[in-house]
């Protein structure tokens, strides 16, 4: 009965996402209050309708409802609780359902917390928001209904992918689609910002909170998905270049671009037209995102659907709401009238570079991830393109970014002296050559990447520092100085972290390019190896019977330099239900170090392969994640961004004698 509710639920959602489309952008058309106002009751109504379906279907999942056929596709009885839930987003309906679910919160939330919002503006706002939904539900109902029964109920489920009965997966797709999904919240801003004709200081202080979130729940996604690679797959690396990888990375990069672009609209009322572009793109890159996963036009050890048909579907909306808001924006963004004038030397002129860069870069993953299918299509030839491309062709973006962003953030609006600015950062900057020499110096090849980046990590962390300090003023003591620093407003304080953390990230991979080391050798029970100053032994090779897989399990002592450290424990396990192997890192984590040790398969004239790496620095890259993600929550928690749009708009109008709306 529940899963039928849930159904019902789903179904009722889509007329809801019809009638919030067509009402509000009516009634804000027509200039009509009434049906402008339906868009917020219509707007909570879909989130709690789409929210009861989609715990429904986690119902079906804890309880093992083997008459649905999404569960027995995606689960079984034995599967530890975590499983079956997370099971419930680990297949492309229910995943699918999970992303119409963030969808229709973040339009409810605008609907709940957008008091301040001009009552047109909010109509088209939530109207656009319920079009986005409309297509989903639609796809969902149509082609990917999660409530299908099944005549004949077998006794068990066929489980869900070994590969992600994991925690880092558990939590890894929601993050992501919470970072997707909130892009939509800027495309609807965009769309909204152009049918109204009006694009101003207050619109740009709306459009960034919803921006740095989305951002910052990618941020997190991200650095989940890499970590879980690092540790899961057994190959030891923290980022591949996968096609699913980049998929999440494209929008990372154009909000970002987008972040930065409407601060120049909200302090200096510029750039409006571009800043509006890059709000349609970033939702577009999203849809492609969510294109390369289900179409499987591209093939990722990260996908989950293989569906051209399904693939079709998603094409259409990709075409409908990207190239309709593009059209649109030719049609209406010459109208977005830039005010403020700037220099060529300005922070506006570092925020317009700073641009570039993240969007051509963002331009040449997406190249680099589609040319094969272009090229298959196109010329009918298959061809690879791996990390050597993107290295290469990413690689000088960053580099530029790094260098420019300590600058950019202490130079004036308007007008500059560049070095004037530089006065101030002389020290960061000789301290950043000092490290790269040292990095140079240590390293066991002579590779130029590991010192740069070593350097420009040091640069972007000591320069963060430097505009902190900056802040305070040029009058009074350390002491007076500090205690102003630690009262600065917690956007400030979010920027500098989030770059500081930009920067941590940079040097970890930086430092493990350089210093890494690894060994592979097939090793008896009871030999060593070693590696650097660490000597593993393998003390045992067992078999283990886990909840739900079978596990051939090595014991490894590690000593260093003698002194015992820890004891590994890398798997093979097998899942007997789903018939794939998956293999388990053994990692004694450190701050400067990891030992890494991977157990593969027995060898014909006796012993196991044994794969173990010395990762320097390795943790820095997602600690350096976590605190970009903490920066973004800094920013997000400042009360300027929930106040301060309303009470400009509520002085403006007080100032011109007219009530405020």
């Amino acid at each position: 009965m529940i899963v039928e509710l849930g159904h019902f639920a789903l179904i009722a959602a889509f007329a809801v996402a019809i009638a919030q489309t067509v009402v509000p952008l009516v009634g804000a058309h027509k200039g009509w209050s009434d049906w402008m106002a339906l868009g917020r009751p219509a707007a909570s109504l879909q989130f709690w309708l789409v929210l009861f379906s989609f715990g429904a279907l986690t119902y079906a999942f804890v309880t093992s409802d083997f008459s649905l056929q999404l569960v027995v596709m995606n689960s079984h009885t034995d599967k530890p609780m975590l499983y079956k839930i997370s099971g419930v987003w680990g297949n492309h309906e229910g995943s699918l359902l999970l992303w119409v679910v963030i969808l229709a919160l973040f339009g409810a939330t605008a609907a709940w917390f957008g008091n301040q919002l001009p009552p047109t503006l909010r109509a088209r706002v939530l109207g656009v928001q319920g079009s986005i939904s409309v297509a989903f539900l639609a796809f969902i109902l149509f082609t990917s209904n999660p409530f299908l029964r099944l005549e004949f109920p077998p006794f068990n489920g066929e489980d869900l992918n070994p590969l992600l009965q994991d925690p880092g997966l558990a939590f890894h797709p929601p993050f992501l689609y919470l970072g997707y999904v909130g892009l939509s919240m800027a495309y609807s801003f965009a769309v909204a910002a152009l049918l109204e004709g009006r694009v101003d200081a207050a619109w740009g202080r709306w459009v960034r909170p919803w921006t740095l979130a989305a951002w910052l729940f990618l941020t997190i996604g991200i650095a989940l998905g890499s970590w879980w690679a690092y540790y899961e797959l057994g190959w030891g690396g923290f980022w591949f270049w996968d096609p699913v990888e980049n998929a999440s990375f494209m929008p990372w990069l154009i909000a970002a671009a987008l972040l930065h672009s409407a601060i120049v609209v909200e302090k200096r009322e510029a750039l409006k037209s571009w800043t509006i572009l890059l709000a349609i793109l970033a939702f577009g890159f999203s849809l492609i995102g969510t294109f390369i996963v289900r179409s499987g036009v591209l093939t990722s050890v990260h996908a989950f659907a293989n569906d051209p048909e399904r693939g079709v579907y998603i094409l259409g909306i990709l075409v409908f709401f990207t190239g309709g808001a593009l059209l649109l924006f030719a049609i209406r963004g010459g109208a977005m009238e830039a005010k403020g004038v700037f220099s060529t030397v300005s922070r506006e002129s570092a925020l317009v570079f700073n641009n570039v860069l993240l969007a051509v870069s963002c331009f040449v993953v997406f190249i680099g991830t589609m040319w094969p299918l272009i090229a298959e299509m196109a010329f009918d030839r298959k061809l690879s393109v791996g990390p050597p491309f993107f290295n290469a062709a990413f690689t000088p973006f960053v580099i530029g970014l790094a260098a420019l962003l300590p600058l950019g953030a202490v130079l004036p609006w308007k007008r500059a002296d560049a070095a004037r600015a530089m006065k101030p950062l002389w020290y960061a900057l000789a301290l950043a050559v000092f490290m790269g020499a040292l990095v140079w110096a240590m390293q066991t090849g002579r590779s130029a990447g590991g010192p740069l980046g070593a350097g420009l990590g040091v640069w972007l962390v000591v320069g963060a520092g430097v505009d902190l300090y900056l802040r305070t003023g040029q009058k009074g003591s350390l002491s007076q100085r500090f205690g102003r620093v630690v009262r600065l407003p917690r956007a400030d304080w979010g920027k500098a972290v989030a770059h500081a953390g930009f920067g941590i990230t940079i040097f970890g991979v930086a430092a493990l390019m350089a210093w890494e080391q690894e060994d592979i050798r097939v090793l008896q029970v009871g030999e060593s190896l070693t590696v650097g100053k660490y000597e593993v032994v393998l003390e045992d090779v067992s078999r283990v019977e886990g909840p739900n897989y079978l596990s051939t399990m090595a014991r490894m002592h590690v000593y260093e330099d003698g002194r015992d450290i820890g004891v590994l424990f890398p798997e093979k396990r097998i899942y007997p239900v789903a018939a794939m192997p998956t293999t388990e890192a053994g990692i004694d984590n450190g701050f400067w170090r990891d030992v890494y040790a991977v157990i593969g398969d027995p060898q014909q004239g006796g012993g196991w392969a044994v794969r173990v790496y010395i990762k320097p620095f390795a943790n820095w890259i997602w600690g350096g994640a976590i605190i970009m993600s903490l920066g973004g929550v800094l920013s997000l928690s400042d009360r300027r961004y929930r106040v301060a749009a309303g009470a400009r708009r509520r002085r403006e109008a007080a100032a011109q004698g007219v009530p405020a709306e």
